[in-house]
């Protein structure tokens, strides 16, 4: 999941992907811990997508506050 397609979600709509980003790293967690999980990289990439929405998240917050767009180009 790519930072530019999170930017077209709504908040609702971000929240309910951070929510759903989060049971699956609980879920992958508890694989690990039973040993059905071979690919641990997943972990790695669901938690990178969950500070992905949490930056997008963040900055519509600041976009919100300034009135103004962040540049995408910086990120």
């Amino acid at each position: 999941m790519k930072a530019r397609e999170l930017r077209d979600y709504s908040n609702d709509e971000l929240a309910q992907r951070l929510k759903e980003a989060k049971e699956e790293l609980f879920n992958l967690r508890f694989q690990v811990a039973t040993g059905q999980l071979d690919n641990t990289s997943k972990i790695v990439e669901t938690k990178r997508d969950i500070a992905r929405i949490f930056t997008v998240i963040r900055e519509q917050e600041l976009e919100e506050q300034t009135g103004e767009e962040i540049d995408e180009e910086a990120s």
